[in-house]
C-alpha cells in the first residue's frame, strides 16, 4: 500500500473507524485544515480512491515542565518544540492487516525527516482519544506525560528505531 498526501478528491463518506470524532474529521474537516495549513494529512486508499486510513501532522510546543525530565535539563526554553500526530485512524474493515502500523511508521519517518532537515522538534506527541488508543501507542514505545494525558516519543528514540531496521 502506498501513502498519499490528502486531496479533496479522495472519497471519505464511507470511512468508519468506529470512533465518531475521527470519522467526522476525515469526512468534514480535513479539507479545511489542509487548505489553511493547520496540518498535513496523509492517507491510504483502496483502488476506488476511498480513504481506508489516515493521519495528520502539525507543529506544536509543550511547556518545558510537561516534558520528560531529561529534556527539562537540556532545553533552556519555556516551550519544547514537538510534532503533533494529531489523528491516526483506520477503517474498521481493514483492521488486522498491518495498515495502522504502516501509517504510524510513516508518520514517525516523516516527523524525523522534518525534525532533522527542516524544522527543529525534539519529539512526536499524541493525544490518545481513549484507553484503546493509549494502549496502542504504548505498544509502539510512546510514554505517558504526567498530568497531561499526552504521550511522547523522542526523536532520538525514533532515529534509533529506524537505524536498527
Amino acid at each position: 500500500m502506498k501513502i498519499h498526501k490528502y486531496e479533496r478528491k479522495y472519497k471519505r463518506e464511507k470511512f468508519d473507524c468506529g470512533k465518531k470524532p475521527l470519522n467526522n474529521y476525515i469526512q468534514k474537516n480535513a479539507t479545511k485544515d489542509v487548505k489553511t495549513g493547520a496540518c498535513t494529512c496523509f492517507i491510504v486508499k483502496n483502488d476506488e480512491d476511498e480513504v481506508i486510513g489516515y493521519y495528520t501532522l502539525s507543529t506544536e510546543s509543550i511547556p518545558i515542565e510537561d516534558a520528560p525530565e531529561q529534556f527539562q535539563k537540556k532545553i533552556k526554553y519555556q516551550y519544547v518544540p514537538v510534532i503533533l500526530l494529531g489523528r491516526l485512524a483506520l477503517d474498521k474493515n481493514h483492521f488486522g492487516k498491518g495498515l495502522g502500523k504502516l501509517l504510524l511508521v510513516d508518520s514517525l519517518k516523516r516527523s524525523l525527516d522534518v525534525a532533522t532537515n527542516h524544522v527543529g522538534a525534539v519529539a512526536v506527541i499524541v493525544d490518545p482519544i481513549d484507553e484503546e488508543a493509549e494502549h496502542y501507542y504504548l505498544k509502539y514505545g510512546f510514554t505517558l506525560l504526567p498530568d497531561s494525558g499526552r504521550m511522547f516519543m523522542s526523536m532520538k528514540t525514533i532515529e534509533t528505531a529506524f537505524n536498527k531496521s
